[in-house]
């Protein structure tokens, strides 16, 4: 049976969370009895005090929500740490915004104490990641676990498995066509199991055993189960029906999904003017050839349309067919790489969205001749189509540039299946945390053309 401990975890990491934000807090509660509070045209008396501070706490939490900052044992400390470090600094720059509107403060007033408490908070930050850690990984050890698989190798998951070793330590595999009689009693032996792309007769009853028997379970989902958990609960007298629409997003959904498209892109072109202005110049002034780069993608329902990127490779990048970008790719240029590797090449992509033809958020544009390969091995690629393609999305967040076609159309269709205006915002926050990790723009392998493997 699973170690008792397991059912006191999210117990621990709730109160060890909210240490966090408790400490935070008091740090920014200090600089505002001490600080803030005697500066501000209008005095603030016990609860407006209290308004203060406790939407600040509101913001910490807020934002380490969104950026994975409480996810310490879940996320390498590193990333979790670099979450942790977004959270900082938004939280606090909304809270001088807020600051600075009511005091009607010029901005850079007083801005050096909030310098003192992003550098003060960030170190504790490290301090609370790695002692949390510390305790994490002495009340809860890796998952020793079995692995059952069939037909399809299961190379790629223990790969990718072993890489989180504080986590997930694989002991033992076996295929299918053991039994299933000699699987159940293999699967008495651990407390966590893995079930690999097995056919949904025999992954059922797997399923069902572990819950009878209180074992953990991990389980690779099929596209149905994706999109089942889009679908709606309908209480019939005495039976249960989960209804899937399959008709996309309503009519409101799409209004004001457009509406954050039109006034987010605006924005942003205002904002980033400058920095696509340097980057013009940077491309210009390196082989004086074109600034931009356009080529046909298809969008929603097969649409063709050109988008529009900045150049990042020589200017006859494609002369012998199109193929997607290789790790250490020879047609990159150096002012190219730099763009691949912060995503900057993507920004005119921006008038792409003011146009119509992409959204803000929403699955990766594909040129029609790679999509046409995908859709040979993976007839249900097409099911990404259903939506916008998008600058950002849940595959380029949650996966990465060489994510194999059927792990990102799965990724794709959870975020079609459980759209909401919510999950746009928390995605384009995580879109900047991404930016400067390089596993998301690295390239496929030397001998690929698409992430075919």
């Amino acid at each position: 049976m699973e170690n008792k401990h397991y059912q006191y975890k999210r117990i621990f990491m709730f109160w060890a969370s909210m240490c966090f934000v408790a400490a935070q807090t008091a740090m920014f509660a200090w600089q505002w009895y001490n600080i803030y509070a005697d500066i501000m045209l209008v005095k603030y008396y016990r609860r407006g005090d209290w308004a203060i501070i406790g939407l600040y706490a509101m913001f910490c939490i807020l934002f380490l929500k969104i950026f994975g900052g409480f996810k310490v044992g879940y996320l390498r400390n590193m990333d979790a740490l670099y979450g942790q470090a977004l959270a900082i600094f938004f939280q606090n720059a909304v809270a001088y915004l807020q600051l600075s509107l009511l005091g009607l403060w010029k901005f850079g007033t007083h801005l050096e104490h909030f310098v003192y408490l992003v550098l003060m908070e960030a170190a504790l930050a490290v301090a609370w990641t790695l002692l949390t850690r510390h305790f994490y990984a002495k009340l809860y050890p890796p998952h020793q676990m079995l692995l059952i698989y069939g037909d399809i190798s299961p190379k790629q998951l223990i790969s990718k498995l072993d890489s989180r070793q504080d986590r997930y330590q694989i002991r033992e595999t076996i295929r299918l066509d053991a039994g299933m009689d000699a699987i159940l009693e293999k699967i008495k032996e651990y407390d966590t199991i893995i079930i690999g792309d097995i056919p949904s007769h025999e992954r059922n009853q797997f399923l069902k055993f572990c819950y009878w028997h209180e074992i953990r379970c991990y389980s690779i989902p099929k596209i149905s189960d994706i999109i089942i958990t889009g679908s709606d609960r309908i209480d019939l007298f005495d039976s249960i029906l989960m209804l899937s629409r399959n008709n996309g997003l309503s009519i409101g959904e799409r209004f004001f999904k457009r509406l954050m498209d039109i006034v987010l892109s605006l924005i942003a072109c205002i904002l980033l003017s400058p920095i696509m202005l340097v980057i013009v110049i940077a491309i210009k002034a390196y082989d004086h050839g074109p600034v931009f780069y356009t080529q046909e993608r298809i969008t929603k329902d097969a649409r063709p349309f050109q988008i529009i990127k900045f150049r990042s490779m020589i200017v006859e990048s494609e002369e012998n067919g199109a193929r997607l970008a290789k790790a250490d790719d020879d047609r990159i240029t150096p002012v190219g790489r730099i763009l691949r590797r912060t995503h900057f090449d993507e920004l005119p992509q921006l008038f792409n969205i003011l146009k119509g033809d992409m959204s803000i958020v929403g699955p990766r544009p594909e040129r029609r001749e790679i999509f046409e390969q995908y859709e040979e091995s993976i007839p249900e690629f097409k099911f990404r189509l259903k939506m916008k393609a998008g600058l950002t999305g849940y595959a380029q967040v949650y996966g990465q540039y060489n994510t194999v076609p059927y792990d990102k159309l799965k990724l794709d269709l959870t975020y079609i299946e459980n759209y909401s205006l919510w999950l746009d915002i928390k995605l384009c926050f995580l879109t900047v945390k991404i930016l400067f990790q390089k596993e998301k723009s690295e390239g496929v392998d030397g001998n690929q053309t698409t992430a075919l493997k």
